[in-house]
């Protein structure tokens, strides 16, 4: 099967072998792509989370012959990092025009994003000024014509209510790793938004039946690499009983503890996007 992840941080140190600012084990991320090919995965969207990491990214791609038309990006800030905005030396317009600017250099940036609203995490950035910026990026959207790469997490209705208001900037949208109940994803199809599904869209018995009823044509999938995989305690993991073996080898390979890391073999907890399928 052929394959588009459409969510992976493949900036992320883990690919380049570092765990909380340790060096753990040699950078692999060539043969982590390789085994994403090999697994019928054919495009993979990296997910920006902020001005310098989109800047990071954007600049890997294009320096990088064999992530041409393989790798792409989004722009935009995550709903914990919004308070760089506020931060930024020159202030939140110029944070503002940065972004612009950066979604409008290349031809590898896809969609504005990742951005929305996160209440699990308020630590990292209070309610309002996530409000405030999230709000400021539908203009982006507006402006590039690119379509929105959306995040939700616990927000009651806030989410829904920003992402309704906001509604006549933006084309198309997903709204990614998807944990809501069925009532809240029809409320965003009735947008005429898409969903995006990963493991930890498939916890739970309930989060099932949640995906079950996603129309097909309102579906996409990604891995969140290299968080969110399937894991034994998921409802999910009974189903890929019915997997055979061949088909677990081409998405799965061996994989090992990164403290007796090898090459070549994948990392446990470290989801990869050849996991797709």
């Amino acid at each position: 099967m052929r394959f588009i992840d459409i969510g992976a941080n493949m900036m992320d140190p883990m690919f380049r072998g570092i765990y909380r600012n340790k060096q753990a084990h040699a950078d692999d991320l060539a043969l982590v792509l390789q085994r994403a090919r090999d697994a019928g995965v054919q495009k993979i969207f990296v997910t920006g989370t902020n001005l310098e990491e989109s800047k990071e990214a954007i600049e890997a791609i294009e320096s990088n012959n064999d992530a041409k038309e393989f790798l792409y990006s989004t722009v935009g800030c995550h709903p914990t990092r919004c308070s760089e905005f506020d931060k930024y030396k020159d202030g939140p317009q110029a944070y503002f025009d940065q972004l612009f600017q950066l979604a409008t250099s290349s031809k590898t940036v896809i969609a504005i994003g990742e951005c929305g609203l996160d209440y699990d995490r308020l630590q990292f950035c209070d309610k309002e000024t996530q409000k405030k910026y999230f709000a400021m990026q539908f203009e982006l959207a507006e402006k590039t014509r690119l379509p929105m790469f959306l995040h939700n997490r616990n927000t009651g209705d806030d989410f829904y209510d920003l992402v309704k208001t906001h509604r006549h900037q933006f084309r198309n949208g997903v709204v990614h790793s998807f944990t809501g109940s069925i009532e809240e994803m029809q409320k965003l199809i009735d947008l005429g938004l898409y969903i995006g599904i990963n493991g930890c869209s498939l916890k739970t018995e309930e989060n099932l039946q949640v995906v079950k009823a996603i129309p097909e044509d309102r579906l996409m999938i990604e891995t969140d690499a290299p968080w969110c995989d399937i894991r034994p305690t998921h409802a999910s993991y009974a189903h890929l009983k019915g997997v055979s073996e061949e088909e677990m080898k081409v998405y799965t390979r061996p994989s090992k503890k990164k403290e007796r890391f090898e090459m070549g073999c994948m990392v446990k907890s470290r989801n990869e996007p050849c996991t797709m399928g």
